[in-house]
This record gives structure tokens, C-alpha cells and sequence, in this order.
């Protein structure tokens, strides 16, 4: 396969499955930012270079999907902690729906051969 093209459909899809992926985080964990991000850099390759997850907080908090609380730290300055809206909880349920009819659609594709 060619791997310029190989390489440009896997940074598609991240970008595709990264709100996704932050949005269960949040809702499982409630996090801080650079937790987040050190941690979906570490385990599941999901972030292509360090800083794009306050992009996309940013973004899911101006639509209203996530909400946050600064919290006072031991360890330096005060922290952004991130929760879902009820917003962000209903969007968040239909995102997963949807993931998971495409992955079984997928998975069946994969399997009849």
C-alpha cells in the first residue's frame, strides 16, 4: 500500500475518532487536560503532536458540551478539571450509537470473506 496515503487515511480517522475518544474519557474520569492528553499519547495513539487536546476542549466547551471548574493545585497553578453538560451526555450517547452501528457494519464486511 502506498504510505503516503496509508498515512494521510490513519490522520483522518483520528481526527474523526479523537472528540469521540475525549468525550468518553470525560465522562468516565472528569480530567484534567494534560492527563488526557499524556495519556491517549501514551496508550492509544490518538493524538498526532502534544497540545491538540485544549483544541479540542476549547471547542467542545464553546458547544456547550463540556464544562469546566478550575481547581486549586499543590503541585502549581490552578487546573482545569472537565465534566459533560447534559448536552455533552446526550451528544456523547448518540456519537457512541452511531460508532457502534459503523463498527459492526464494518466488522461485518470484514468478516464475510
Amino acid at each position: 500500500m502506498n504510505a503516503r496515503f496509508l498515512e494521510n487515511w490513519t490522520r483522518q480517522m483520528r481526527k474523526g475518532l479523537l472528540e469521540l475518544a475525549v468525550l468518553n474519557d470525560i465522562q468516565q474520569y472528569g480530567r484534567y487536560a494534560y492527563d488526557m492528553e499524556r495519556d491517549f499519547c501514551k496508550s492509544c495513539g490518538l493524538l498526532l503532536g502534544h497540545g491538540r487536546i485544549y483544541g479540542i476542549l476549547a471547542r467542545l466547551k464553546k458547544d456547550r458540551l463540556v464544562k469546566s471548574v478550575e481547581v486549586k493545585s499543590v503541585e502549581g497553578p490552578r487546573r482545569k478539571y472537565y465534566d459533560l453538560t447534559a448536552a455533552g451526555r446526550e451528544t456523547l450517547a448518540q456519537m457512541n450509537t452511531h460508532w457502534l452501528a459503523l463498527k459492526r457494519q464494518l466488522d461485518s464486511i470484514a468478516n464475510a470473506r
